[in-house]
C-alpha cells in the first residue's frame, strides 16, 4: 500500500503539472504521498519480538526493550485496543502487534505471551 501511496500521488503529482499546478504545488503533493507512505511502512513494522533477554517491542512511534524481569503484568482487558504490559518502574507499555481486532488469535497470542512472561522469570 505504501508503494501504491507513493506512485499514485506521484503519477498525479505530475500529471497535475499540465494542468497549470505549479512546481510547489506538486513538490506538495508527492510531499503527502510520501508521508503517507512512510507512516504505512512504519505501521506495517509493527511487532512484538523476544529472546532470551526480553521482549522488543516496536510500536508506531518508538522502539522499546524490556527485560523479562521487568514485565510485572500482561493485560488484555476487555475493551482495549491492544495489550499492555505493566512494568516493574509503574510505566505501562503498549504492545500494538497484538490488537483486539485479531479477536480469537490475539486471545491466543496475549495468553502466549503471558505465558513467555511467567517462563522467563522462573
Amino acid at each position: 500500500m505504501a508503494t501504491i501511496a507513493l506512485v499514485v500521488t506521484a503519477a498525479v503529482a505530475l500529471g497535475m503539472g499540465r494542468a497549470g499546478w505549479s512546481g510547489g504545488d506538486q513538490l506538495a503533493l508527492f510531499g503527502l504521498g510520501a508521508g503517507l507512505a512512510a507512516f504505512l511502512g512504519r505501521y506495517a513494522s509493527i511487532r512484538a519480538v523476544c529472546d532470551d533477554v526480553g521482549l522488543t517491542v516496536r510500536n508506531l512511534l518508538l522502539t522499546r526493550t524490556v527485560l523479562w524481569e521487568e514485565i510485572v503484568e500482561v493485560r488484555f482487558p476487555d475493551g482495549a485496543p491492544w495489550v499492555s504490559l505493566e512494568l516493574s518502574d509503574t510505566d505501562e507499555l503498549a504492545v500494538m502487534a497484538i490488537q483486539r481486532a485479531d479477536g480469537d488469535e490475539a486471545k491466543a497470542e496475549a495468553r502466549r505471551l503471558a505465558a513467555l512472561v511467567a517462563r522467563h522469570q522462573r
